[in-house]
C-alpha cells in the first residue's frame, strides 16, 4: 500500500473479526454457537438458521436474537480499521458474512457494505416477503416469557429479520455488486500510466467453509495481491495457493493495529478509538451470558450452573478465540502495509 498509495481495498471478512467484541464465531471447537447450539434440543445445530425449522419452532432462533441483536456489543479494532480506510479513501468494498452490522456501527458507510448473509437491518416476511421496520421484530425480544411471534399482516406468517437462513438465497446486492467489483480489479490490473492504482485484497477471519461467499477469493484476478489474515490457512489460500498471496497468522485486531503503525495513521486511528469511547474488555463475560442463555432452552438442564462451572469455562475460553483469528506474526503485517 506504500508502493501504491491511489490503490484502493477489498476485505472479505467472517466471524473472526467479531470475537473480541463478545460474539462467538460458529465453529470453534469449545465456544462456537454450533458447539453451544448443540446441547438444545435441536435436531442439529444449523436448525437454528433453517427456515422450515423456525417456521415449527422459533424459540431457539428469538433466544439467540436476543442475545446477539445489534446495540448488544460494541465494534473491535479491526471494525474501526475498516472506517480508517473508508476516511483515507482507500477502501472500495467490505464484503461481511457476518449478521452483527457492526461494520454500520463503526462508521462504515452503507453503499460500501455488503452483507452478504443478510443483517438486522431491515425484515421481512417469510411467506410473502413483505418489508418491515426492524423494531417490530425487536419489540418481541424484549417480552418474557417470548411465546408470541411476529406474524404478517398479509399473508399470517412469520416475520424474521433478513438473515439468510438455510434454503434462502443471498441478497442480489451480493451477486450484482461482486460482478462489477471483479470487473473493477481486472481493470486496475490493465490500468498503465504514472500512478499505479493496483488494488488488493484482504480476508479476515473466516474459515472460508460456506460457499458461495467462500468461492469470493478463487474469483479474485491472479495479477490481485490476496492477503489473508487467519489463525489457519484456509479455501482458496490452501488448496490454490497462488506466489503472490501474503498469509498472516495472527488476530485481527494485533494485525489492525500494525497495519496502522506501518502506514504511519496511528493518530488517525487513534482519534477515531476515542471518539468511540475507548474498547470494551468484557468479551469473556458477554460469551458467557450468551452460553447461559442458550443453555437454559434445553428442557434437561432446569438449573443454573455453577460459579464452578463457569469459571471452568471462561478458563477455557482465555485459551480459544476465536477459529478464524491466530497467533501473532508482525513481519507479514508489514509487508501487507508495504503492497
Amino acid at each position: 500500500m506504500k508502493s501504491n498509495p491511489n490503490a484502493k481495498v477489498i476485505f472479505m471478512v467472517g466471524a473472526g473479526i467479531s470475537t473480541s467484541c463478545g460474539i462467538p464465531d460458529f465453529r470453534s471447537p469449545g465456544t462456537g454457537l454450533y458447539h453451544n447450539l448443540a446441547r438444545l434440543k435441536l435436531p442439529y445445530p444449523e436448525a437454528v438458521f433453517d427456515v422450515d425449522f423456525f417456521q415449527s419452532d422459533p424459540l431457539p432462533f428469538y433466544t439467540l436474537a436476543k442475545e446477539l441483536y445489534p446495540g448488544n456489543f460494541r465494534p473491535s479494532k479491526f471494525h474501526y480499521l475498516l472506517k480508517l480506510f473508508q476516511d483515507k479513501d482507500v477502501l472500495k468494498r467490505v464484503y461481511t458474512q457476518n449478521i452483527d452490522t457492526l461494520e454500520r456501527q463503526a462508521g462504515v458507510k452503507d453503499d460500501l457494505i455488503i452483507e452478504a448473509h443478510g443483517s438486522f437491518a431491515h425484515c421481512h416476511c417469510i411467506g410473502c416477503g413483505k418489508v418491515y421496520p426492524p423494531q417490530v421484530f425487536k419489540s418481541k425480544l424484549a417480552e418474557h416469557p417470548m411465546k408470541d411471534f411476529v406474524k404478517c399482516d398479509v399473508c399470517g406468517e412469520l416475520v424474521k429479520p433478513a438473515i439468510v437462513f438455510f434454503g434462502e438465497d443471498l441478497p442480489d446486492s451480493f451477486s450484482e455488486t461482486w460482478l462489477n467489483d471483479s470487473e473493477w480489479l481486472r481493470e486496475k490490473i490493465t490500468t498503465s500510466g504514472k500512478h499505479p492504482q493496483q488494488p488488493l485484497v484482504i480476508v479476515v477471519g473466516t474459515s472460508l467453509a460456506v460457499y458461495p461467499f467462500a468461492s469470493l477469493p478463487e474469483e479474485i484476478p491472479r495479477k490481485v495481491k490476496r492477503v489473508l489474515c487467519n489463525l489457519e490457512t484456509v479455501g482458496d489460500f490452501k488448496a490454490n495457493k497462488r506466489p503472490t498471496d501474503l498469509i498472516v497468522h495472527q488476530y485481527s485486531d494485533e494485525f489492525a493495529e500494525q497495519l496502522v503503525e506501518e502506514l504511519g495513521w496511528q493518530e488517525d486511528f487513534e482519534k477515531i478509538l476515542t471518539a468511540q469511547g475507548g474498547m470494551g474488555d468484557n468479551s469473556k463475560e458477554q460469551l458467557l451470558e450468551i452460553v447461559h442463555d442458550l443453555e437454559n432452552l434445553s428442557l434437561d438442564q432446569s438449573e443454573h450452573e455453577s460459579a464452578d462451572k463457569k469459571d471452568k469455562k471462561l478458563q477455557r475460553l482465555n485459551g480459544h478465540d476465536s477459529d478464524e483469528d491466530g497467533a501473532s506474526n508482525s513481519s507479514s503485517s508489514q509487508k501487507a502495509a508495504k503492497e
